[in-house]
């Protein structure tokens, strides 16, 4: 860290915030508690039972980071010190990306909470996975290993036990865990119950929070020590301005000095069970906007809560909840309409085409047929979002190829 970094404080931080694009979040947190000379530093919880504690806001790798080398060393600079990624992110260029900074910086991995993935379904196809991200980011060790996006908790056996106590044994990873897009809540619930799951990832906003089922299942993850990182905080995209709803949300942020993302994020973090939220940040305004909500201590007012609800309620069809088993066990042939939904979102909504054309294309050929002449209609009825499903499917064949 050089001179000038060092002397980066909170008056600084707050001061500047607005000559890259965040100038909205400044009066809020020029009130805050905390000193303006403090350092800019997110703060942290524990992550569940681990004796680990982790900034309360992670980087999200599914970007390149081989070319957001300042990025990720300002990050660190500011205590974004919890680092996401995959092996399959990016065609690999976000682990050799972190690689490369280890490279360059290799003080700097001990202040990292690294977290990768395995998308492989065997042991060996794990083991592999893990020697090559081990390669790939310069590092000895993971923090955190998850095996990605499982379906059902079933997908975790005793054998995925066994591999975990080995790698652990062998130094290459200190916790095991998972991460899941689908049936989110069941998954949650049966790891609670494992007793040697150490960390889940699962996809949790202003959306899906408030529900029975999921409130239930982070609460039993909680009292069984899981620490827990929340995905997809924006809940599908940005608050839009076409319903009464959306333009007083919209303003009533704005009024507030808040953005609509932030207020999401905001909405997440007053749920102390939640120790981190994984957040794409792909450039400084990005950061430096997710930072400045992290450190603001301002919460939302009854009032924001209820209108993000009524919110959520009134555009729910513009969004998939994971709930992938009500949906595709009434098709005549298997179809990931959960994961195609998630795809057109990665498009639309995070305007990240390139990867959602990645992930498509990995859908068999033949499935991908089959998407644009099913009948939905029995979907639909039970979709307790009430999505149109065979208009998007159909669409996502035509924009995602």
């Amino acid at each position: 860290m050089t001179k000038i970094e060092k002397q980066w404080s909170r008056r600084d931080f707050l001061k500047t915030a607005g000559a890259i694009g965040v100038g909205a979040v400044i009066p809020p947190f020029a009130r805050s508690a905390h000193a303006a000379d403090e350092p800019v530093v997110v703060p942290k919880r524990p992550f569940g039972k681990t004796g680990v504690d982790v900034s309360i806001l992670s980087l999200g790798g599914i970007m390149n980071i081989e070319s957001k080398q300042l990025l990720l060393k300002q990050a660190v600079n500011w205590g974004v010190t919890y680092w996401d990624t995959a092996r399959s992110y990016s065609w690999g260029r976000s682990e050799k990306g972190i690689g490369k900074y280890f490279g360059k910086y290799p003080e700097d991995r001990k202040k990292i909470f690294l977290v990768t993935k395995s998308g492989a379904w065997t042991m060996k196809g794990m083991s592999d996975d893990l020697d090559a991200s081990l390669e790939r980011m310069q590092t000895d060790y993971i923090d955190l290993f998850f095996k990605h996006g499982i379906d059902n908790i079933t997908d975790l056996d005793d054998d995925h036990k066994r591999w975990a106590e080995k790698a652990k044994a062998a130094g290459k990873i200190r916790f095991f865990g998972f991460s899941t897009h689908r049936n989110m809540e069941d998954c949650l619930l049966g790891a609670a119950k494992l007793g040697w799951i150490d960390g889940i990832m699962m996809s949790y906003n202003f959306r899906l929070m408030h529900t029975d089922h999921m409130k239930r299942a982070a609460d039993a993850c909680a009292q069984a020590g899981i620490g827990l990182t929340a995905m997809k905080a924006k809940g599908g995209g940005q608050v839009k301005t076409s319903t009464e709803t959306e333009l007083r949300l919209a303003g009533r942020f704005l009024k507030k000095g808040f953005t609509d993302a932030q207020a999401k994020l905001k909405a997440i973090w007053e749920n102390p069970h939640i120790a981190s939220i994984c957040y794409m940040m792909p450039n400084m305004t990005t950061l430096k906007s997710s930072v400045a909500a992290a450190l603001n201590k301002t919460t939302l007012s009854t009032r924001d809560r209820e209108l993000l609800q009524q919110y959520a309620r009134e555009t729910r069809s513009d969004y998939c909840a994971g709930c992938a088993d009500i949906c595709e066990s009434s098709l005549n042939s298997w179809v990931p309409v959960s994961d195609v939904m998630r795809y057109l979102m990665y498009a639309r909504a995070y305007g990240d085409l390139e990867n959602a054309k990645i992930l498509f294309c990995k859908i068999p050929r033949k499935v991908q047929t089959q998407m644009a002449v099913l009948d939905y209609s029995e979907a639909e009825q039970r979709c307790p979002q009430r999505m149109q499903i065979g208009k998007l499917m159909k669409e996502a064949t035509i924009e995602l190829v």
